[in-house]
């Protein structure tokens, strides 16, 4: 094997811009000073939710849904593949860490939705604790996620997180894409700024 480019620009852009908007709502979450620009927080990471979902049907072929989203049973064997000597190994997302995005994804516009109905108070103190819990479950989520990132990166000795920055992997030659998609990256900064902008009013 060799590394090829296996993430996409768009995915790769999303994935960060997701992390990081989220790392900015939580920390900001409790405070009435940071309002607004949790808001702006919250309304990125939809914007790049649904850029994301587009994406999964339109984008390159590790991005597409029908390349990661495995039923459990292929979740569950490649983790006890991962106690053996011989882990499975995937160019794109495995079948676990498959189920986490989706888990991210769904539970992004959960979150969402409460807290701007909160944000702009619509109903009564309810939203406000859903929102809070749903965040939770959220951060949850991604330390599962983080965890799992760690242990794929240790097991299959290639740094996952790295290749989420420079868009390579470990794989065959045929494998790789074709090229990043630069302008279909600007477009999910567009959508983003969009989306912070009119979450936030």
């Amino acid at each position: 094997m060799q590394r090829i480019l296996v993430w996409d620009l768009p995915t790769r852009l999303g994935h960060w811009l997701l992390a990081a908007s989220f790392a900015v709502a939580w920390l900001t979450g409790e405070s009435e000073e940071w309002r607004l620009v949790h808001a702006f927080a919250g309304g990125t990471m939809v914007a790049v939710v649904l850029f994301r979902l587009g994406w999964g049907f339109a984008g390159t072929t590790y991005a597409r849904f029908a390349q990661f989203v495995r039923g459990p049973i292929a979740a569950l064997a490649y983790l006890k593949s991962l106690l053996g000597h011989s882990p499975q190994h995937y160019t794109g997302h495995n079948p676990a860490g498959g189920w986490a995005i989706v888990l991210l994804l769904a539970l992004t516009l959960c979150t969402a939705l409460p807290g701007w109905l909160s944000y702009q108070n619509i109903g009564g103190d309810w939203l406000g604790e859903l929102h809070e819990g749903l965040a939770s479950v959220m951060l949850a989520v991604v330390l599962v996620h983080l965890a799992g990132v760690v242990v794929g990166s240790l097991t299959h000795h290639e740094n996952l997180a790295r290749a989420m920055v420079t868009g390579f992997k470990q794989g065959d030659a045929d494998e790789a894409i074709a090229g990043v998609k630069p302008l279909a990256a600007v477009l999910l900064v567009g959508c983003a700024a969009a989306g912070a902008w009119l979450l936030s009013l």
